[in-house]
């Protein structure tokens, strides 16, 4: 059997936001979320898709959007290229996911709280060597915890994730290496087998059960992450990389700018824009 990768967000959202797919996102939260305790028993998916009555909001795709029982939403995003801005991004979501609660006129006792939920194919936080991080308000000094901590962050860095498949104990863990390493299996691991979820993850993740059109739009979307991978590293071993840095740490435009100029010929204006920050419209006019 092949199974295709949960990483990119086509397989992402199949696997985890499908009709069928509750029980599996609801194993998948409780394991990530609630460390491996069972405390969520039913959820709503719903459309990720975040649009805001006012025009100064940018709208927001999300992969994966849960409501539990109790009114809590769970925003799932799985992001595979590291890109500018991508944690300013993640916290935006987050804090845009908790202001839509709220209809005109009604009262802030109606907001719920909203964990934003990331996973990564990259590293965010060299600084530890956790492969979960749990992100709440807290005060500096004392590190107490906000009254009301209604905005959490959590982020799941898949290459601090090392374990084999012997030596894996609990939920959270097999559902890592499930994203992890879903593509290289040829069978259903007997850790795994053993569970519903997973029969049922590897099952919706089988190339076999795939249409012929889902394969060529998965196969696009693969393909896509390649080539961006490939300008990236190729950016890399130019050098290029190291001025880039240099420039975002200066704060200087017109080093950023040269930056952009050097990248004309091998990125397209979106990725020179994530890559330099420099708006979009900015990048044309240099073209």
């Amino acid at each position: 059997m092949k199974f295709i990768s949960p990483k990119t967000d086509f397989a992402f959202k199949k696997i985890f936001a499908s009709q069928e797919s509750k029980p599996i996102l609801i194993s998948f939260l409780n394991a990530l979320v609630y460390h491996n305790q069972p405390l969520i028993q039913d959820l709503e998916i719903i459309d990720p898709y975040q649009s805001s009555p006012l025009p100064i909001l940018k709208d927001s795709f999300l992969d994966v959007k849960a409501k539990l029982r109790d009114g809590s939403l769970v925003i799932i995003e799985m992001q595979v290229l590291q890109v500018e801005s991508f944690a300013r991004r993640v916290l935006y979501n987050a804090a845009k996911a908790y202001s839509l609660q709220l209809g005109k006129g009604e009262g802030y006792r109606y907001l719920k709280p909203v964990i934003a939920l990331t996973i990564t194919d990259f590293i965010m936080f060299p600084e530890n060597n956790q492969v979960i991080n749990h992100f709440e308000f807290r005060e500096k000094s004392t590190n107490i915890s906000y009254v009301e901590n209604y905005l959490q962050l959590l982020f799941v860095e898949l290459p601090k994730f090392e374990k084999q498949l012997e030596e894996l104990e609990d939920l959270d863990e097999l559902w890592m290496y499930f994203l992890k390493n879903a593509p290289s299996l040829d069978t259903v691991p007997d850790k795994m087998a053993q569970l519903p979820e997973f029969q049922q993850a590897f099952g919706i993740a089988s190339q076999a059960n795939l249409t012929r059109k889902e394969l060529e739009e998965l196969g696009k979307r693969e393909m896509f992450i390649h080539d961006q991978q490939g300008l990236i590293l190729f950016a890399e071993k130019q050098g290029i990389e190291k001025g880039m840095k240099q420039g975002r740490e200066e704060g200087e435009k017109e080093k950023a700018q040269t930056i952009a100029r050097q990248l004309l010929p091998l990125l397209d204006d979106e990725t020179i824009s994530q890559t330099t920050g420099i708006p979009v419209e900015e990048i044309r006019k240099l073209r």
